[in-house]
């Protein structure tokens, strides 16, 4: 452990001598402060903490994935460029103690960059409400929407049923012998789909759409709240670009029957049509069991069109921001510690200047993964059995920084990083995908001839 140590020492010493380090410090020492004051978003409070959280993350977690790279693709190689590796590998010092120190002395600086900024951030954030003049309903939001931990249950479409409904479709316009001539039955079939999905969402002027969610269980909190979030859309846009509807949210189901148990929260929403919207009500309206209905109806006195409610998911705390906040930057850090494995081992059979390009290229491919298997998904039947058994693998050895595994998504919404997809990440990441890249680069370093004995 001794020799461990001490080439990690050696390795921050050689980062700290790098030119790359102190201009990524002094960048963000700069950068933050400055967003901070002028970045606003919406021009509300909410906005401005949304915009300033998301942005400043995720600007600390891309600066610290370069120096990352730079580091971890420079230490090693440059020793052996230098021959400086001669005077370490001539003594009893094995090729896998090299490479762990080299690795340790990246994470440490890692661990210590990303503490410090990611608490500057922190620091800021809590700090624009008290320097932002608000009133007070917008302090009480940013504090319901932002400075939470919430978990999140969205509606399921059953697309099993929708694709029933396409294919019934699809068969009588066949067999009736209207089927258009200048599309393919994939892009009819595609077509019906997707009309059955609008459909499953649409509700007429003058009708009526209730959601059950089970498995609400909020905070033990007299003043708890729960969150409805949804998104407008109409068949023909209102002149003004908003939409009215009436919201009733309770124990739908006993209130059918006669024995209410909860109070029926009725509340009349207008709000802009494709565009994210919350409303609160008091966590009381939960049943026991954990039941929640939410009731729609499209007033005809209100809208002319009908009304598609998306994306509609029903939220509530589940824990402090801070706690949420620490979660988020073990996200970055996990993705910190596969940078710093991949740049190591890169250098054990690659010269700096091809190594930094790979890692440069395969952190670009993570940022954008979920990008790249969405649109592999819509192959045919012959392409997708091909990249099925080519491409996908490959693709699934690659990180994951997007989607779920991108801290943004969860800062911006209010959403807790829940404990085990962050283990599983971990796990997938580092206990997986690092650790066998960690072993490949062991056999390879072994294997190298680095240096002839000369006699």
């Amino acid at each position: 452990m001794k020799k461990v140590w001490a080439v990690a020492r050696n390795t921050i010493a050689q980062a700290l001598r790098m030119k790359i380090a102190g201009v990524v410090i002094i960048l963000l020492l700069i950068l933050l402060p400055m967003m901070s004051l002028v970045m606003i978003g919406d021009g509300t409070l909410l906005g401005k903490l949304q915009t300033f959280s998301s942005y400043s993350l995720s600007l600390v977690g891309l600066m610290l994935c370069v120096l990352t790279i730079a580091i971890s693709t420079f230490t090693l190689s440059d020793e052996i460029k230098r021959r400086q590796i001669f005077m370490v590998v001539t003594k009893p010092v094995s090729r896998w103690t090299i490479l762990l120190g080299k690795f340790l002395g990246v994470v440490l600086i890692d661990v210590f960059l990303l503490i410090f900024f990611a608490s500057a951030v922190y620091g800021l954030t809590c700090l624009i409400p008290y320097w932002t003049e608000v009133a007070p309903q917008e302090y009480q939001q940013a504090q319901n929407e932002f400075f939470t931990a919430r978990e999140g249950i969205k509606v399921v479409i059953d697309n099993a049923e929708i694709q029933k409904r396409a294919k019934e479709r699809y068969q009588q316009m066949e067999k009736d012998r209207r089927l258009p001539e200048t599309m393919t039955p994939k892009e009819i079939k595609a077509q019906l789909f997707n009309e059955e999905r609008i459909r499953e969402q649409s509700i007429e002027p003058g009708r009526s759409r209730q959601w059950d969610f089970n498995g609400v269980r909020p905070a033990s909190d007299p003043n708890a709240l729960i969150f409805v979030r949804y998104k407008y859309d109409a068949s023909a846009t209102p002149p003004d670009g908003r939409v009215f509807g009436l919201w009733s949210i309770g124990d739908l189901q006993s209130y059918e029957q006669g024995t209410l148990t909860t109070p029926i929260y009725n509340v009349r929403r207008d709000a802009p049509t494709r565009s994210a919207q919350e409303f609160a009500v008091p966590a009381g309206a939960v049943a026991k069991q954990g039941y929640l209905g939410v009731g729609f109806v499209n007033s005809p006195e209100l809208n002319v069109s009908t009304v598609m409610v998306q994306d509609l998911e029903i939220l509530y705390k589940v824990g402090s921001f801070t706690e949420n906040y620490c979660r988020m930057v073990l996200l970055l850090l996990i993705r910190l510690i596969f940078l710093a494995v991949l740049g190591i081992v890169l250098t054990t059979w690659l010269s700096f200047p091809v190594a930094i390009l790979v890692c440069t290229v395969i952190f670009g491919l993570g940022t954008v993964n979920g990008f790249i298997v969405e649109s592999f998904d819509g192959f045919g039947v012959g392409m997708g059995t091909v990249y099925h058994y080519s491409i996908q693998p490959l693709l699934s050895l690659l990180p994951r920084f997007d989607g779920d595994f991108s801290p943004t998504k969860y800062i911006i919404s209010g959403r807790m990083v829940r404990g085990m997809f962050l283990l599983r990440a971990a796990v997938e990441t580092i206990g997986f995908k690092a650790f066998l890249l960690m072993l490949l680069g062991m056999w390879v370093f072994r294997s190298r001839e680095v240096a002839k004995t000369a006699v």
